[in-house]
């Protein structure tokens, strides 16, 4: 992502932003909101010349339309993030119109932004043009490979031993085989994760054939396997050490932190009623909001309540585990510095 961040008054303004990935396009799910002002070029249909030989038909050429935003939709395999809203300045104002985002437009988009806005921006800038980095849990006779975005993990690969499609499968030998074959096309850095020697011994198999690798392969122990392998390997900071990317390893650790005083009965709130009374309070110490809540206008008005009493904000994904248990609380929670009740 790039961006251009202009003057802003009380919060308030102008940024331009120039998507380069899907993952900026989720970004930017996060940044348009509902009510704020977005002006981008889009393609607009209007009245053709008529001629003795076609009818009159409409033609679409490119204009530049601020948009009120109604709606926001990010469609992860489509790579594109459509915007639904009123047009507020340009040709047929009052009409609605869907801009169409995708990487390579950019973009302006007026509104007030909170500091969590801004270390979004902050975090997608620094990652732009970072190769992305894959993590493989195996164990014994299961190997699943997962591509890393800025939203969680995304699985790419799955396979078990006896049920590959097309492949036979029935030895240790023929899985390493199959998972070196997909990794073939994968550059980047490669973390091999799981518990038990499975992991080792496939590194040992991958550096004989692929030597290349070797500088960039990272072999972590972990408890469980699959998905959770790869959450603990997120939440041991692994990310960060690689990337200098720390947003997920945050919510891993920050969702446990919740977890466990819950269990314990220290100070926590969870639901909006609850934290509203805890911000009420000064007692917030860390905001945990899951993203699907940011467009919602009375958790926007916590979070800047939040931020006016100098807590921490934290935006959990709610396409990694940690964002959708969070959800399950009901998408707002606290660390709080004392009890309330």
């Amino acid at each position: 992502m790039k961006a251009d961040i202009g003057e802003l008054q009380r919060s308030f303004g102008e940024i331009k932003l120039f998507p380069e990935s899907s993952d900026d396009l989720w970004h930017l799910k996060h940044l348009i909101i509902p009510g704020c002002l977005v002006f981008a070029t889009t393609l607009r249909s209007v009245e053709g010349a008529t001629d003795k030989i076609r009818p009159e038909k409409q033609e679409k050429r490119p204009v530049r339309l601020g948009i009120r935003v109604e709606q926001v939709e990010f469609h992860e395999y489509a790579i594109r993030l459509r915007v639904f809203g009123l047009i507020e300045q340009g040709v047929d104002e009052g009409s609605h119109h869907t801009l169409n985002l995708e990487p390579g437009y950019e973009i302006s988009v007026i509104r007030t932004w909170f500091q969590a806005d801004l270390d979004r921006i902050e975090r997608a800038v620094k990652s732009a043009g970072a190769e992305a980095v894959h993590i493989l849990a195996i164990e014994e006779g299961d190997a699943e490979l997962y591509r890393m975005h800025s939203y969680g993990p995304r699985q790419i690969f799955s396979l078990t031993a006896g049920s590959g499609k097309g492949m036979e499968c029935s030895t240790r030998q023929d899985l390493y085989d199959a998972v070196i074959a997909v990794l073939e096309p994968v550059t980047g850095p490669l973390v091999i994760a799981g518990p038990g020697f499975i992991k080792e011994d496939f590194a040992r198999r991958l550096k004989a054939l692929q030597p290349s690798r070797a500088g960039a392969l990272l072999v972590i122990e972990t408890r469980r396997s699959g998905r959770g392998a790869v959450q603990e390997v997120i939440g041991q900071g692994v990310l960060e050490k690689l990337t200098g990317d720390l947003q997920l390893a945050r919510e891993v650790r920050f969702l446990d932190e919740l977890m466990a005083r819950i269990a314990k009965g220290e100070p926590t709130a969870y639901g909006m009623q609850e934290v509203s009374d805890g911000v009420k309070f000064g007692a917030v110490e860390t905001l945990l909001i899951a993203d699907t809540g940011l467009h919602n206008q009375e958790v926007t008005a916590l979070v800047s309540e939040a931020e006016d009493m100098r807590a921490d904000v934290v935006i959990l994904s709610t396409e990694f585990e940690p964002g959708q248990r969070l959800e399950k609380l009901g998408g707002v929670a606290a660390l709080l510095r004392y009890p309330i009740s």
